[in-house]
């Protein structure tokens, strides 16, 4: 008897394929795909939101369609499909030429077809705060997400070694709020750091006078932008953790460079005496304490509760399924 289908990953609104054994073809020249749904779809109740209370039960099982391959691929992949090639390659380049990031195999086992240290990211420059995925409806590629929480573990065990007090910002601080990870559609991590802390840390002192490439191949630099720092996960890839050096100043918690961004805000310093840890990304960071209270105080009352995108101006997740 053939076991059960493996379970897709339900926190990523990208398309996967449900079984790496029928990704060389199905009859009739089909793929199954599961398909991430949008919020306020009836098809599957669980499927909606963004990680918070409305999120999809870890396991939930994806809606499966059968798409026609000319339908699924587009002429590019049949190309692809048409050269003659090794069965791996060929099936590599025809799951990109699909969109498809990650496939779900047998016992859990995942092949990643996204990008990587040695590519660019999947996405162009973000304008307006929102990324062009989320105009295409669909939330930050799994590949991208891993690429972020791997950055943001390193940074967070180099800046803790190095004795750099740090805790968690703006959207990250509320994904850790909300559901433990990095918010499903965002595209970076934002980290505040004490400024009088930044001689303690190696990296961030030669980051002062020129980009930094470390023993990881991490990229450590001064954003321009601003006066603060940036990690990126590569040299080629520039998914990035985001180092904001606040000062305090008569009991305020503030600093040199300000963005258009309503959680760019000064605070009280009391909500980092004491940090307090709290589980992110898949591992746990430092974070203000009473963050339901700091995080209102950046984005208004009931922001952990009521999701949005991060530029409802120019599109609203409520708006969008």
């Amino acid at each position: 008897m053939r076991s059960q289908r493996p379970r897709c990953n339900p926190r990523s609104a990208y398309d996967c394929l449900d079984d790496p054994e029928e990704a060389t073809g199905l009859p009739g020249n089909s793929f199954l795909i599961c398909t991430g749904q949008q919020r306020g779809s009836t098809s599957n109740p669980h499927l909606v939101g963004d990680g918070g209370p409305e999120a999809p039960l870890p396991g939930t099982r994806l809606p499966v369609r059968s798409l026609p391959l000319p339908l699924a691929a587009g002429s590019d992949a049949l190309r692809a499909s048409s050269r003659p090639a090794p069965g791996r390659a060929r099936r590599a380049a025809l799951l990109r030429a699909l969109g498809i990031r990650l496939v779900s195999g047998e016992g859990g086992r995942l092949e990643w077809f996204g990008c990587s240290k040695e590519t660019p990211r999947c996405f162009g420059t973000v304008v307006g705060d929102t990324p062009a995925y989320l105009y295409e409806q669909r939330w930050t590629p799994p590949c991208c997400l891993r690429a972020l929480r791997e950055t943001a573990r390193y940074v967070v065990g180099v800046l803790e070694a190095a004795g750099v007090r740090y805790w968690l910002e703006g959207g990250s601080l509320l994904g850790a709020a909300r559901h433990g990870d990095i918010i499903p559609w965002d595209y970076d991590v934002d980290l505040g750091i004490y400024l009088e802390d930044v001689g303690n840390c190696e990296q961030l002192r030669g980051a002062e006078a020129g980009s930094v490439v470390d023993e990881r191949g991490f990229v450590w630099e001064k954003a321009v932008e601003g006066d603060f720092f940036r990690v990126q996960y590569s040299e080629s890839n520039h998914l990035h953790v985001d180092l904001w050096p606040f000062y305090p100043r008569n009991g305020v918690m503030t600093k040199d460079t300000w963005l258009d961004h309503r959680q760019d805000v000064e605070f009280p310093e009391h909500f980092l005496q004491p940090l307090v840890p709290l589980p992110f990304a898949g591992f746990v960071a430092q974070a203000p304490n009473n963050y339901r209270r700091f995080l209102e105080l950046k984005f208004g009352p009931g922001v952990i509760e009521n999701p949005e995108y991060p530029n409802p101006s120019l599109l609203s997740l409520a708006g969008s399924g």
